[in-house]
């Protein structure tokens, strides 16, 4: 007799030992089409697999997160298993699954999309057999046997110790060293895509062999496939590259590859985000400071970065001594701390900059403003006293949440924990997780935790924004330090007379403002909102003759601080106006004898309205506390 524990504390009794698919059945068989996997003691499990022994269990679905991964694993094996018997030689050597789909790194000659089809077609074979994936413990001496012919999976085995399990998951006539779960059989793939092809090397290394990597999406429903096709396609729309280079935002150049240029209409945006940040930051007590970009060795030594960070450091000599450009602000800030003495009585302190760092990736990661070498962080360090923690927190997330909101952004939380290298005592994590957690309860959102993905000083909560398409980007960070005011020796005077050690909070909001501006650019798919409009109004004279009429509206305008500009082109006003909203210019003023005359203005919104006989007061009434709210509201008039 088994005895069978379900998650509503409820039990079932099984005569004969069961599967996992036979409890699931025993539910209903409706509820076991829909199950993927299984959960025992934590553990994700194949629902072919036989319980011997009293358990509980959990079931994992179709709806469920972890199902999803399942089934997008199992799909990685189908486009493997596609590929060699279409190409022969082709070598296997891993396939993941990553954030948005799948993946398999593979030996082989180049191919290209228009070799997609064909690979496609023989996954739909495939699919359609509904192959069941079964699983095999073997030795390592079967399991070199078996893969004899691959250097990849052979290098894999050769690596794990005697005591380690080793399994393979054949389906059909393929045969995959993996540890699974996989889904009960391929034809749970309903709808499938082949992505993008792109170069990798072995292990991550340009010395090894470079290899094809394969991507690939896959879902439940044929549906979501769809959904996500058109939110490819529309993102493809919203490219920042392309966007920035069409608006004359910004550029890139090989001469300083990850490096962003920003062009005057780019720096105009970047200028309003600045402003924005600094009003909010000064409303919550924040002062600004500014670090140098370059210090010695012997600080990065004294942080922890030059032992744990060192391989993404640029490094130069100067007069004989190692100096590092740094690609964190914290060292700095820890140095103006020393430079005064406090009492409890000052803290807490927040110092915000808006730090130049740099950090080295490899060039095959580049990509626009989202990976890049050189970015400006929005730092700031908190310096504190333990029982001021949780406010502190509490008080960043609430920043965060009014920041964000400004822009349309929603987010949510995952609390991240101690990482294998780390610098700190057992005592220090856990009393830094501890009062993150406390935070969070207390600002009442429900937040993941994400086990060992900490920074290498303490813990910290990520807060991912979610744009207009629901992509989810990480942007925030607010990470709990008690290590570097140790490594710094900061102090403050308690209320005991004594020194004390203060608390830390490291924090981030738009992260990246590079990164950030991408982000947003593809948020709003280049409309701004008037406020962060790189040119708010452009006016067009009808005829050369009203020219100079609209340089004098332009002139008082700008005194006004409203952004705008003539269009000086001799072309038809058909035209201008076609060419200002495809700059996406949000007022759009056309300048004719009649307006001149009466000394109004006729203003053309994006969404096609016009109004008429606006008179200048009104329209500069209207705009300037449209600009001064930084509202998203498209209705301006």
């Amino acid at each position: 007799m088994i005895n069978i524990t379900f998650p509503d504390n409820s039990i079932k009794n099984f005569e004969n030992i069961p599967t996992g698919m036979d409890v699931a059945k025993s539910i209903s068989d409706g509820f076991a089409r829909n199950c993927v996997a299984m959960k025992i003691d934590d553990r994700l499990l194949d629902l072919n697999l036989l319980i011997k022994k009293d358990t509980a269990i959990s079931f994992i679905t179709a709806k469920d997160e972890e199902g999803l991964d399942i089934l997008r694993h199992s799909s990685a094996h189908v486009m493997a298993e596609a590929v060699l018997n279409i190409y022969k030689n082709a070598k296997l050597t891993i396939g993941p699954v990553v954030e948005d789909g799948f993946y398999y790194d593979i030996n082989m000659d180049p191919i290209s999309k228009d070799d997609f089809g064909a690979i496609e077609t023989e996954m739909k074979k495939i699919i359609k057999a509904k192959n069941t994936f079964e699983r095999n413990v073997v030795s390592k001496e079967e399991a070199l046997e078996i893969f004899k012919d691959n250097p990849f999976k052979l290098e894999l085995i050769n690596e794990l110790d005697e005591t380690q399990e080793i399994s393979l998951y054949q389906n059909g006539k393929f045969t995959d060293l993996c540890r699974g779960p996989h889904i009960p059989h391929t034809g749970m793939i309903k709808g499938f895509k082949l992505l993008k092809i792109s170069g990798a090397y072995w292990r991550a290394d340009q010395t090894r062999e470079q290899l094809q990597r394969l991507y690939g999406i896959s879902f439940f429903d044929k549906k979501k496939l769809n959904k996500y096709i058109h939110m490819v396609e529309e993102a493809k729309k919203r490219d920042h590259r392309k966007l920035g280079t069409r608006l004359d935002l910004y550029s890139f150049h090989d001469e300083a590859a990850g490096m962003p240029f920003f062009h005057a209409k780019g720096v105009e945006v970047w200028n309003a985000l600045l402003e924005y940040w600094r009003d909010e930051h000064k409303a919550d007590g924040y002062v600004e400071t500014k670090t140098p970009v370059m210090l010695n060795r012997k600080l990065w030594e004294q942080s922890g970065h030059w032992e744990n960070y060192r391989e993404n450091m640029y490094t130069s000599i100067i007069d004989d001594e190692e100096y590092a450009i740094k690609p964190m602000n914290c060292p700095g800030g820890m140095l103006l701390y020393k430079t005064k003495a406090y009492s409890y009585r000052d803290l807490p302190i927040r110092a915000g900059e808006i730090g130049l760092v740099h950090r080295h990736e490899l060039s095959g990661a580049l990509s626009g403003l989202f990976r890049v070498r050189a970015f400006h962080q929005d730092d700031a360090h908190i310096f504190m006293t333990p029982d001021q923690i949780e406010k502190e927190v509490l008080g960043v997330l609430k920043l965060s949440e009014r920041i964000y909101s400004r822009f349309g952004l929603n987010f949510h939380l995952e609390l991240s924990t101690r990482p294998k290298k780390s610098i700190g005592s057992d005592e220090q994590w856990e009393s830094a997780t501890n009062g993150l957690k406390a935070a969070l309860e207390l600002y009442g959102q429900e937040y993941v935790i994400n086990e060992g993905d900490g920074a290498f000083y303490g813990p910290k909560i990520d807060i991912h924004i979610q744009d207009a398409l629901g992509r989810t980007w990480q942007c925030g960070t607010v990470q709990l330090d008690m290590a570097l005011p140790e490594r710094f020796d900061l102090t403050y005077k308690g209320k005991d007379n004594e020194k004390h050690r203060p608390i830390m909070i490291h924090r981030v909001i738009y992260g990246s403002l590079e990164r950030f501006f991408g982000i947003l650019v593809e948020h709003f798919a280049g409309k701004f909102p008037l406020w962060l409009a790189p040119v708010q109004a452009i006016l067009l004279p009808i005829n050369q003759d009203l020219l100079e009429y609209a340089e004098q509206i332009e002139s008082k305008l700008k005194t006004y601080r409203i952004r705008c500009e003539v269009d000086k082109k001799n072309e038809t006003l058909k035209k201008k106006i076609r060419a200002a909203q495809l700059n996406y210019i949000p007022l759009i003023i056309t300048i004719g004898d009649r307006e001149k005359e009466s000394e109004t203005l006729s203003v053309r919104t994006l969404d096609g309205k016009v109004r008429m006989g606006l008179s200048m007061d009104e329209f500069i009434e209207s705009v300037s506390h449209h600009v001064k709210e930084r509202t998203l509201d498209e209705a301006i008039f």
